[in-house]
């Protein structure tokens, strides 16, 4: 896997909108947060249109994506939200100057759909928090990580054990993101490869019974079967129906790795959440599950 170039002070980061439409103010919170700590931005040419829910046409959207990959320039691309969209442009994104001159694509939720095609390139990517959350809170540690990763510092978490956690130490290259994108990929040529890595999951506002439906097709799939480890972070939100599924969110996702026997935590702090830590995508990490402590080091 290709790291891409750290950054440092003067470096230029993209705000683009590749998938929902976003709140002008965000992007104009994001763009001053990173002048302040030192960074050069440009702002796409169509990040604050609207196409109903999206932001801006396919082929609008899909220029502003391809011009911030190719342009050498530019050395981060922070995507400005998630949403919806990314799935209308994927298959029509050149990346063969990306994989040249490889830069770092910041993101997560509906994002996840270009990390693990960065993935699928050889370049790592950062799982991270975007515009709204910068606006929210620029002083937030997720904030402040996602810059101490970007600049070579190596960031790491503990977090609280969980009854449901299966203990083991393991390391290895580290992938994952929103499993609502992970389960709507598979079957394309865009489909995860976790064999022999940790995976990691989060999701937000999915029926409990559907949550259930996507762990039997990542299990059917040999895709669960394959893992090295299995990172669970926030289910946020989450609905049942009027007769109850009958299992927690955490719940179906150990009922369906109860046959393996590689560590799993439960509780990591990401996801739909203010406390939404950023991971390298690609990068290499060690989990470590015990009774006494969890956590996710970068190696």
């Amino acid at each position: 896997m290709k790291t891409p170039p750290y950054l440092s002070k003067g470096s230029k980061i993209a705000i683009v909108s590749p998938a929902g439409y976003i709140n002008p103010d965000f992007v104009a919170s994001a763009e001053a947060y990173l002048k302040a700590i030192g960074y050069n931005v440009e702002i796409s040419k169509h990040c604050l249109g609207r196409f109903n829910q999206m932001a801006s046409t396919d082929e609008e959207r899909l220029a502003d994506l391809q011009q911030a990959l190719d342009n050498p320039e530019i050395d981060a691309i922070l995507c400005s939200r998630g949403g919806y969209g990314v799935n209308h442009i994927i298959d029509k994104i050149d990346m063969s100057k990306f994989e040249k001159h490889p830069k770092w694509i910041l993101g997560f939720s509906d994002i996840t759909n270009l990390h693990i095609l960065a993935n699928r390139h050889g370049v790592r990517s950062l799982h991270c928090q975007m515009a709204k959350a910068i606006h929210n809170n620029a002083d937030a540690e997720c904030i402040k990580n996602i810059f101490r990763i970007l600049e070579g510092e190596k960031v790491s978490y503990t977090f609280a054990p969980d009854e449901l956690n299966r203990k083991g130490t393991v390391e290895g290259e580290l992938i994952g993101g929103n499993m609502s994108i992970i389960y709507s990929l598979q079957g394309t040529d865009y489909a995860i490869d976790c064999d022999d890595k940790i995976l990691f999951i989060e999701d937000l506002n999915e029926y409990l019974y559907h949550l259930d439906r996507m762990m039997i097709n990542l299990k059917m799939s040999g895709k669960l079967a394959k893992l090295r480890g299995l990172v669970v972070g926030t289910f946020s939100d989450m609905k049942d129906n009027a007769s109850p599924f009958g299992k927690t969110a955490y719940e179906i996702v150990k009922a369906h790795t109860a046959e393996y026997s590689y560590p799993i935590g439960f509780g990591l702090p990401v996801g739909h959440i203010d406390d939404n830590q950023p991971l390298i995508e690609g990068g290499q990490y060690r989990l470590d599950i015990s009774d006494t402590t969890c956590s996710l080091k970068m190696i």
